[in-house]
């Protein structure tokens, strides 16, 4: 404690201000009964491929929304806001969809349909939107379509003068201490069944169509959610970008049997996958937070985390909130830049491969568990319960929450911080909690019922909202030069795609392990 308080000490005011922050908002377009819209990606949205702020994530019908890098919580929120407005209204004015489509207040997927019939992403003919394509059916033949349709929010973050150490140190910090915000902002307890359809599970029949954990917080960060055996084998280590890098090379170029079998392509010579080694490419490795750096066009994330260091941190396990019209509000943002303050000021010793087993233990019991009474996570080799260690991080916030009131003025980062306290106190409160509340008072206990009512809601609410003439034109220009934006790439492509693909996937590509550069100030 008395290191941390220290190194608080030793943050400017400048520096703290000096704070960025940015959101990738993903959501499903649902149709107006709970199930899942087939439709193309609307032609109003622009180019899913070029468009800075509307793209699509796994499935054509995954929305992926994104703001700009932001000085304040208000503005980041306020830009992400502007972008739903335009999308919904989009939606809204949609002609011949059989109905109004809308964005899916959570993070389990609404009604699925038959795996096969999940529609991916689609981006254009160009070399890099058919690797984009040929990425995500390589996903669906490892892992199945409908795990990648659950959705989440990411959190990107910075402070100024941090080096690539200083963010490892930050990163294994908050996967010790990520149990706290899945327990707190956890908002997944429930999903409809035909999630799970063919597979085994450890989910409880709540009514006719919908499965739950009494106690649980996250399914989507749980054993449902974005996990598989071949990564399993990983034992990534963030003790530093070397070593880090060296195991996700090892991952890139590491052939797996199940997916050498699989081919790259199939005897009708459509492609299965863009490679048959471990990972695909670096987004396909999971994990609760990652470090990340902007990268030069058609450069390998990896190669410019080796070149240049780390720029800033994605946070990954964060849960739409149902009851946020845009699935986040500005106390849990605040809540979120406390807690990392708190992870990069605080010791943080190497991790070990035990102590990585201890943590993803930890996560599973904690996503199907986290509000059980006296549930017990394991420590350093110790039993601990969860209530007590969740109070030991939470009664270390308070100060760094202050100096950051003191560097922007008023109280509210001490108000996110006196939230989460009351919440964990009283855990009927927890937005997992209020999920299932929710569901059993007004919906007959069903999640789709549930989650559709909500989105419906938010729908309606950015409808509300204030629109001007002038926003509908700036979101449309934006929309039309994304067109044009993707013609030019698809005009100016000479190479053809198999070239591309080799070329793209090739090790060399990755930057060379025996000239790593080491870690240096981002």
């Amino acid at each position: 404690m008395t290191s941390l308080n220290h190194r608080l000490d030793a943050l400017s005011e400048d520096r703290l201000r000096g704070m960025r922050r940015g959101l990738e908002k993903e959501s499903l377009r649902s149709q107006p009964d709970g199930k899942l819209a087939l439709t193309p990606h609307p032609a109003a949205l622009g180019s899913a491929l070029t468009h800075p702020h509307i793209t699509t994530d796994y499935s054509e019908s995954q929305l992926e929304l994104i703001t700009g890098v932001h000085e304040s919580v208000e503005s980041c929120l306020d830009e992400l806001t502007e972008v739903h407005q335009y999308t919904v209204r989009s939606l809204h004015n949609l002609p011949g969809r059989g109905g109004e489509e809308m964005m899916w207040a959570s993070s389990m997927p609404c009604g699925l349909p038959t795996d096969e019939t999940i529609p991916l992403g689609r981006y254009g003919s160009s070399n890099v939107g058919r690797a984009k394509s040929v990425y995500r059916m390589g996903l669906g033949h490892r892992y199945g379509r409908r795990m990648q349709t659950i959705s989440g929010i990411h959190y990107n973050w910075s402070l100024p003068g941090v080096s690539s150490d200083e963010y490892f140190a930050t990163i294994r910090n908050f996967r010790r201490h990520a149990f706290l915000l899945l327990t707190l902002f956890g908002a997944s307890p429930a999903v409809c069944s035909s999630f799970v359809e063919g597979r085994e599970h450890e989910l409880q029949k709540l009514s006719e169509r919908t499965l739950y954990m009494p106690h649980g917080t996250s399914l989507r960060m749980g054993r449902l959610g974005y996990q598989s055996e071949a990564q399993a084998t990983l034992a990534v280590s963030y003790n530093g970008l070397e070593g880090y890098a060296a195991s996700l090379h090892d991952a890139l170029t590491r052939p797996w049997p199940a997916y050498e079998a699989l081919g790259i392509r199939n005897p009708g010579g459509d492609y299965n996958q863009l490679a048959t080694t471990l990972l695909q490419i670096e987004n396909e490795f999971y994990g609760t937070i990652r470090p990340k750096r902007v990268i030069y066009p058609g450069e390998r994330p990896l190669h410019a985390l080796r070149e240049r260091g780390v720029e800033y941190i994605e946070v990954r396990l964060m849960d739409l909130n149902p009851f946020e019209p845009i699935g986040i509000g500005a106390s849990t943002l605040r809540f979120l830049d406390v807690f990392l303050l708190h992870c990069m000021l605080s010791d943080s010793p190497p991790d070990t491969p035990a102590e990585i087993r201890e943590l993803a233990h930890n996560q599973h019991l904690t996503a199907a568990r986290g509000r059980e009474p006296g549930l017990n996570l394991m420590r350093e080799g110790q039993s601990v319960p969860l209530m007590q260690w969740a109070d030991e991080i939470l009664s270390q916030l308070a100060p760094i929450a202050e100096s950051l009131d003191l560097a922007h003025g008023g109280i509210d980062h001490a108000n996110a911080v006196a939230l989460a306290i009351a919440h964990l106190q009283s855990p009927e409160l927890l937005p997992s909690a209020r999920v299932l509340q929710a569901m059993h008072d007004h919906h007959d206990d069903s999640f789709v019922g549930f989650a559709r009512a909500q989105s419906l809601l938010s729908h309606q609410h950015l409808l509300s909202l204030d629109w001007s003439s002038k926003q509908q034109a700036r979101f449309e220009a934006m929309a039309a030069k994304s067109v044009e934006d993707q013609r030019a790439i698809e005009a100016a492509d000479t190479m053809p795609f198999e070239i591309y693909r080799q070329e793209y996937v090739s090790p060399s590509r990755l930057g060379r392990p025996q000239t790593q550069a080491t870690a240096v100030t981002a």
